[in-house]
């Protein structure tokens, strides 16, 4: 486990996926056990699964980055909408 300071508590213990890999030390990849890839950042939310390590690795780069500077224009689609009535 690891400690990271959060906002407005002192300590939230995180835990790390056996064999986890600590990627540009924002993330952690690791193996499942179905053979896939994970991410989860270092605060412990977990992002992206996948079959290949480095596919996951650099989607997850790619998300992040975008969380930050914003969604390229078109990258984002809803394919769906639905309303709720009551009866």
């Amino acid at each position: 486990m690891n400690d990271f300071n959060t906002p407005g508590s002192s300590k939230v213990e995180v835990p790390v996926p056996e064999g986890a890999e600590l990627i540009d030390d924002v993330f952690y990849v690791w193996e499942t056990r179905y053979g896939l890839f994970s991410s989860m950042t270092k605060n412990g939310r977990k992002m992206l699964t996948g079959v290949h390590k480095d596919n996951v690795i650099i989607m997850t780069r790619w998300h992040l980055k975008c969380e930050q500077e914003g969604w390229p224009e078109g990258s984002v689609t809803v394919v769906n909408t639905s309303t709720v009535t009551d009866l």
